[in-house]
């Protein structure tokens, strides 16, 4: 599990980072939001600042509702026969639930292509597994377990890298030159 949580954490930084680096006013709002409250008399954000920084967390929760590490969840296996939105599905049939389309669905997300961390401002919509619309680490008993450990890591680890350095694209690569193609 270390591993993976590991590897999904890493993988989470690197779009929330790209993301950011393609809308740099999106960078600017975060990162003054981190200095504000950590200040400037410290080397490093710490676990006590963490409550604070609401738009960080929006930012990581934005990231992956649009780059889910793992698209796809892991499979369930029908028991029995069931009918599922009119569909026949005999028992013993593997369902995958595709995390990626769930959050790029234009029925619960307006703009859903578009990274808009602000859209968590007014809409209290976590990933515990009871917003059906989010689900980057499943739901219910088959639910990530390393989830509460993955996202602490995820936003404690980008709110230094956004605390301690300042980003910038390389002289001559405009945002739009930024590849977000999903391999």
């Amino acid at each position: 599990m270390c591993l993976l949580q590991a590897s999904t954490s890493s993988v989470t930084m690197v779009w929330a980072m790209a993301e950011l680096m393609r809308k740099p006013w999106l960078l600017n709002k975060v990162q003054q939001e981190i200095r504000s409250v950590v200040g400037n008399n410290k080397e490093r954000v710490h676990p006590e600042d963490m409550p604070k920084l609401k738009y960080l967390k929006n930012v990581v929760k934005e990231t992956l509702r649009l780059h889910p590490a793992a698209p796809l969840l892991l499979p369930r296996e029908t028991l029995r026969h069931v009918e599922i939105c009119g569909y026949d599905v005999p028992a013993k049939t593997r369902l995958f639930v595709n995390a990626w389309a769930i959050g790029r669905d234009p029925a619960s997300w307006d703009q859903p292509d578009e990274f808009d961390p602000g859209r968590f401002d007014d809409k209290d919509v976590d990933f515990n597994g009871t917003h059906f619309e989010l689900l980057p680490f499943g739901a219910g008993r088959r639910m990530c377990p390393g989830m509460a450990m993955g996202v602490a890591s995820t936003e404690f680890t980008l709110a230094n890298l956004l605390y301690c350095f300042n980003w910038e694209l390389p002289e001559g690569v405009k945002s739009e030159d930024v590849s977000m193609e999903e391999a």
